[in-house]
């Protein structure tokens, strides 16, 4: 375990309490038990910072209302960065992080690989814009019963095997994001034909907001699964739990399961959904 990961304050472990004791609520609503249906709290400031004044934060664990309807355009959203990129409850796409953060330099930003691999690898944005692009469209599921359906553009895992040659022993991969979050699954899971190293959003270079400059999309898990802001990937020969999976209710699998869903881009509310990847809407 890294040493972000020991490092939660008192503030955080209060609060991962009170979602648990919310999380009952949460999983009704969702039609699911409890403990399938775990909710993000709210994230505290980063050490050396001032927590935002309660006017500002936006990040809260209800459910959507079923007569709640979104349209389905999407606006875009404000032009300018925020100072601090923090949870977000938007009317189109949701954003969710662990510790308020700035957003990354996309100049500076390098992708490190290390581990298990021959070829152990640094690299910019623009070394990765210029790799083999796949697009596809899909939905992204959260365990706080919303989905967003987007367009997403990026990599496959064999562009960055191909690179970096993870030697036959590696059988897990680590993903750390900028925002202190880690998540670990396995190499042939990441394989998978519809998973996405993501660095575009609806034909757009992914917002920080998103998890700019690079996220994970794994359509047919959860979305704590789909790590953001991703700054390291380690391959491994051992698994292990992603952060919420170690402080939460989370299952270490993270694979969509049968419930409800509440689309965010779709009017008609709560939606039946049987599990794993969401392709009937």
């Amino acid at each position: 375990m890294s040493d972000s990961s020991k490092n939660l304050t008192r503030r955080q472990f209060v609060r991962l309490a009170l979602a648990g004791v919310t999380t009952t609520l949460v999983g009704v609503a969702c039609g699911r038990r409890a403990d399938q249906t775990p909710i993000m709290p709210t994230p505290t400031g980063l050490k050396g910072t001032a927590t935002p004044p309660a006017t500002e934060a936006t990040a809260t664990a209800a459910v959507a209302p079923e007569t709640t309807a979104t349209a389905a355009m999407f606006p875009p959203l404000p032009e300018e960065v925020p100072a601090v990129l923090r949870n977000r409850n938007d009317p189109h796409y949701n954003v969710r992080y662990v510790n308020p953060f700035s957003p990354v330099d996309h100049e500076a930003w390098r992708l490190e690989v290390r581990g298990l691999v021959e070829s152990p690898g640094s690299y910019s944005l623009t070394d990765v814009l210029a790799w083999p692009e796949m697009e596809q469209v899909s939905r992204m599921k959260c365990v706080e019963c919303w989905s967003f359906k987007a367009k997403w553009g990026g990599f496959h895992y064999d562009t960055l095997a191909e690179r970096v040659k993870p030697l036959p022993e590696a059988t897990h991969v680590r993903f750390d994001c900028a925002d202190e979050y880690w998540e670990v699954v396995s190499v042939e899971e990441l394989a998978a034909p519809r998973v996405v190293f993501v660095l575009k959003m609806n034909d757009e270079l992914l917002l920080d907001e998103y998890g700019a400059p690079l996220r994970m999309m794994f359509p047919a898990k959860y979305g704590y699964k789909s790590a953001k802001a991703v700054t390291r990937v380690t391959f491994t020969d051992e698994g292990g739990k992603g952060f919420w999976s170690t402080v939460g209710p989370y299952t270490e699998h993270g694979a969509i399961e049968p419930g409800y869903d509440h689309p965010q881009d779709l009017e008609g509310g709560r939606q039946r959904i049987t599990g794993g990847e969401i392709t009937s809407y």
